[in-house]
């Protein structure tokens, strides 16, 4: 208001110099050459004078609006109501748009319709609704459901073969060894352990030693992930061990129990323990070949490579490539997730605008756009909307021209401000020394104190650094000083502690990402338990990242033994007049 109130002024006052200069030269006009001279002089004095005037109070309105554009939040619109007029007598309104600042990363403020002091952002709720999914009962339940029911099934088949050995001693079966017909010399010859018998028990502990080391290598570690549909291989292998443990148990139990009953009807042979024992020991053998299975199926099956996989994360568009085995997609999919947050860098979006520097700004600044308010004649009108129309036409043919300028001003910069960090980081660096058992001139430090004396000296470089790289969200001043003071303790080189800032990779370098649950959504237009094939892609997404694959078949290489004549090794020199030999 202030601006307009004083350009509307210097509008009026302008105005009233024109009436005056009118007036002084109809009444000189039958005067002397004297007289209008000093009529002409008269004016053109008043006339400076306002101008003075209106300099001394411009001057004054740019400064305070310097001051308000500094403290104004980012992309603001700024109008002017100059109050000047055209050669038509129309006024004219400019209008601005503002810039980012560069200190967006301290001075925005979120302003919202809430009337709550808390304000949240979009990023926010993602995360919250993230972990509530991660930390809700549904998904504990689907997490250990498919680990508990293996680990069941595990601990059941491991401990058949022992408790068919184990049971008839401790008289589970009366029926079989207790029979009314039987003999307490019998009784004792079917209980009875000889030393082939022996030899079998002992066979039977160590092929179980084996079971047990295999089933703790393959089975009993933490799922790398929790998959929407069932994992095809591993069922096949559950269902085995549930199969060959309840036939073993079935015939196990059939044969005791009618034991008795074959030794008193027919007189034929008794179920004696020995059999039993190497009943047992078949049934380990059994699981034995199973987990074999297992272990081509789960670990072997998929290192071959086969295919060739392609990622394209959106929105900021690189891309890796790598060798994929037979896989289902949804596992394939785990396996690019692993991938992803090992090799990618950190996804920043606040690069997907480029910063824009100081004289990119000021030039941007003088762009003004003119509107009419007052309805002036249509054929200027017309005019000024051409003269529009074509001035952006201009700016879109020369688009590409300001996006590499300004992609190389920034490029320059960030070298700039690299550089800086650097020289800094060895200076800072410089005045710490590690002493050993010798006398010290002052109180020696520890890493922390040693780490807050010597922070201050390069915060200010790492600071701009962080700001024109966009990385301040990422890094605060406790993590950065607690790294600092891990470095100093191990006794780290500079370049090692600007390690983190200089280097936006892999993805888990990130602390936000260091999470114990990833969620990722999984889209494909096939059923995700199938084997991946040739042409076959999928996408993940999660908030704003995604992760596009595509999956391509390796071709099949088709190599020729070619015989080279050891004669044919031979040359010939071509000279001419140009050679210079």
């Amino acid at each position: 208001m202030e601006n307009e109130s004083v350009k509307s002024e210097h509008s009026g006052r302008s105005r009233r110099s024109r009436n005056h200069n009118n007036n002084n030269s109809s009444s000189a006009g039958g005067g002397s050459g004297l007289g209008s001279n000093s009529g002409g002089g008269t004016v053109n004095n008043g006339y400076h004078r306002d101008r003075t005037r209106h300099s001394h109070r411009s001057g004054h309105t740019k400064s305070s609006n310097k001051h308000q554009r500094s403290d104004m939040a980012p992309f603001q619109t700024s109008i002017n109501m100059t109050g000047e007029e055209n050669r038509d007598g129309q006024e004219i309104i400019e209008v601005q748009i503002l810039p980012q600042d560069e200190n967006w990363g301290e001075n925005t403020t979120a302003v919202t319709g809430n009337t709550s002091e808390q304000s949240i952002s979009m990023e926010d709720i993602n995360n919250a609704w993230h972990r509530e999914n991660d930390t809700s009962f549904g998904f504990a339940c689907r997490r250990r459901l498919e680990s508990a029911f293996s680990l069941l099934l595990g601990f059941v088949s491991f401990f058949s073969p022992v408790a068919m050995v184990v049971m008839p001693r401790m008289g589970f079966f009366p029926s079989a060894f207790d029979h009314a017909e039987l003999t307490q010399t019998v009784r004792t010859q079917l209980l009875a352990c000889s030393s082939e018998c022996k030899g079998l028990l002992v066979s039977l502990t160590a092929r179980l030693l084996l079971l047990a080391i295999g089933l703790w290598a393959l089975f009993m570690r933490r799922s790398a992930a929790t998959m929407p549909r069932i994992f095809l291989y591993r069922a096949v292998v559950l269902l085995l061990v549930t199969i060959c443990t309840f036939a073993y148990w079935l015939f196990y139990m059939v044969q005791v129990t009618n034991g008795a009953k074959v030794v008193v009807e027919t007189g034929g042979d008794a179920v004696n323990y020995k059999s039993l024992v190497a009943y047992a020991t078949n049934l380990v053998d059994t699981l034995l070949f199973i987990h074999y299975i297992a272990v081509v199926l789960l670990e072997l099956r998929h290192q071959q490579p086969m295919y060739y996989v392609k990622i394209i994360r959106s929105p900021d568009g690189i891309s890796r490539s790598y060798m994929l085995g037979q896989l289902s997609i949804q596992r394939a999919a785990v396996w690019v997730l692993q991938r992803y947050y090992v090799d990618f860098s950190i996804f920043n979006p606040y690069l997907e605008r480029i910063p824009i520097s100081k004289s990119q700004r000021n030039k941007i600044s003088t762009s003004f756009k003119y509107y009419d308010v007052d309805g002036g004649n249509n054929a200027q009108q017309q005019s000024q909307s051409r003269a529009v129309l074509a001035a952006n036409a201009r700016r879109r043919d020369s688009s590409h021209n300001e996006r590499f300028y300004e992609e190389h001003e920034y490029e320059r910069r960030v070298k700039k401000r690299r550089a800086r960090l650097i020289t800094a980081a060895e200076e800072a660096f410089t005045h710490i020394k590690r002493i050993h058992n010798e006398p010290a001139p002052a109180v020696p430090l520890d890493p922390q104190e040693a780490a807050q004396a010597v922070f201050p000296s390069m915060a200010r470089a790492l600071q701009k650094y962080l700001r024109v790289t966009r990385q301040q969200p990422r890094h605060t001043f406790e993590s950065i000083l607690k790294h600092l003071a891990h470095c100093l303790k191990h006794d780290l080189s500079p370049r090692a502690f600007l390690e983190p800032y200089l280097t936006e990779a892999p993805v888990l370098q990130s602390e936000k990402e260091r999470r114990w649950v990833q969620s990722w959504s999984l889209i494909c237009d096939e059923l995700v338990s199938r084997p991946i094939s040739n042409e076959c892609t999928f996408q993940l997404i999660q908030n704003d990242v995604s992760l596009l694959v595509s999956i391509h078949k390796l071709p099949h290489f088709n190599i020729a033994e070619e015989v080279v004549d050891p004669k044919s090794n031979k040359f010939v020199l071509k000279l001419n007049s140009e050679t210079s030999v």
